[in-house]
């Protein structure tokens, strides 16, 4: 175990900074025991690239980072166990090499399995990534460990928690047999995409649609399952597709400034970089996952029962495309689809669900960013939840009226940990929690 003393926590993209007095890097579940038992208040971090300020802002820290190995494969029932600071690439990349796959992954890859569990992190058209999460070690806030398996009630608690529970140690996954998609990608207008939405849930095994602010146009994306030997004609569009990134960087470097650059520059981007026709096929993981983000950004994210989103996106759209207001968004608008579970903070509790983005990618001037607080207040009203890992201000009072098991989930976390031992300020009043003094004799 390694060990550092008074430093400065940094995220990601550098918005959240924080100093510590103490950061562990553990390699085994007895360091992370502990390291626990030992701190009064902890938090825990992998790739720093959480939006929401979850990660840190406590004293202790623990770099799960280096507790990252792949633990074993039980090839009969098709598991994986790994420690929960490996990468989602490394998890992925692990599972494909054997034949497996973890249906509707995450976005991006460079995302911690812990991170990823901790924050719902989901794919489209399927679960969320914690679905497929068949037993997991936790460390409780007194250094003791406890294994939960699938057929333990506090299974769908602990799927996703934000870490106020305890820290995930060995996880286990239930994987599926590889598959190959056929991915085709092509613009449509909004009176073409959106009706379509049901149809095509049914129809494809994969959809996403990335909106395009202020163009009345999406980027619609389907995949479906072929046979790996079916020959393709591979379409992956004009060369200069790769410079969008670049390009939207310069476009958008002063729309902070002047807010209404955005709609010119999305009409700009759309035009070139939304235009063109795409046909390939891959892997789940190959064909669907980001592998890199680039340049840093800001992220919000929410989602709303499937049935509520026409009424919600034609909303947010007539609010967006007024001039009397500073709401220009980015491109893209990222929409995909979760079908509904049973895990008490998922976005997805007892209701298929549709997701949106929010990006800003100029991730330093984030907080003056309009177009964050105008895409809450719509979803808000009409009972949505936020990402847990994005950026967003409801707390304590409306978290509890848009997820039924709010309160439960607050009573457990109380009894697990009653010394609020794993909550940061940020988390302290998402939670509403009491805060606790130390009486001396």
């Amino acid at each position: 175990m390694k060990q550092k003393e008074n430093g400065t926590w940094v995220s990601w993209n550098e918005n959240l900074k924080y100093n510590f007095k103490e950061m562990y890097s553990i390699s085994t579940e007895e360091e992370l025991q502990e390291v626990i038992a030992n701190n009064e208040k902890i938090r825990f971090f992998g790739s720093k690239q959480s939006s929401a300020d979850i990660a840190a802002g406590t004293d202790a820290l623990i770099n799960m980072t280096s507790y990252n190995k792949i633990v074993s494969y039980d090839y009969n029932q098709k598991t994986i166990t790994v420690q929960s600071g490996l990468l989602l690439s490394e998890l992925l990349e692990a599972v494909e090499s054997v034949g497996w796959c973890i249906p509707c992954l995450p976005d991006i890859n460079t995302i911690t399995i812990g991170g990823a569990l901790a924050t719902g992190t989901h794919g489209t058209s399927g679960k969320l990534l914690s679905e497929y999460m068949t037993e997991c070690n936790l460390v409780l806030a007194d250094g003791t460990v406890k294994t939960i398996t699938k057929n333990d009630e506090l299974i769908d608690a602990v799927r996703v928690s934000l870490g106020m529970l305890g820290v995930m140690s060995t996880v286990t996954f239930q994987c599926e047999p590889e598959y190959i998609l056929h991915v085709k990608e092509k613009p449509e207008n909004d009176k073409e995409w959106l009706p379509k939405i049901k149809s095509r849930l049914k129809e494809h095994d994969f959809l996403r649609v990335l909106w395009l602010p202020h163009t009345d146009t999406g980027y619609v994306i389907t995949g479906d399952k072929i046979d790996p030997k079916k020959e393709v004609i591979e379409n992956k569009g004009p060369k200069y597709l790769k410079h969008r990134r670049t390009v939207s960087k310069i476009l958008y470097k002063y729309s902070h400034k002047f807010p209404w650059i955005t709609s010119i520059a999305n009409k700009i981007i759309a035009k070139a970089f939304f235009n063109s026709k795409k046909e390939h096929k891959g892997s789940l993981y190959q064909a669907t996952v980001t592998k890199s983000r680039g340049s840093t950004l800001e992220l919000a994210e929410w989602t709303i029962a499937l049935d509520k989103f026409p009424q919600v996106f034609n909303e947010l759209k007539t609010e967006i495309n007024k001039w009397s207001n500073k709401s220009f968004i980015h491109i893209p608008m990222d929409v995909r689809f979760v079908n509904k579970d049973n895990s008490w903070l998922s976005y997805a509790y007892k209701q298929d669900t549709v997701t949106m983005g929010c990006v800003s990618r100029n991730a330093a001037t984030a907080d003056t960013y309009e177009a964050f607080e105008s895409v809450e207040k719509i979803f808000i009203k009409h009972g949505g939840r936020p990402h847990w890992g994005k950026r967003f201000k409801a707390k304590d009072a409306e978290l509890t009226k848009i997820y039924p098991k709010w309160e439960e989930f607050k009573e457990l976390r109380e009894t697990l940990d009653p010394t609020n031992k794993f909550l940061n300020p940020y988390l302290t009043k998402l939670v509403n929690a009491k805060e606790l003094v130390n009486e001396t004799a």
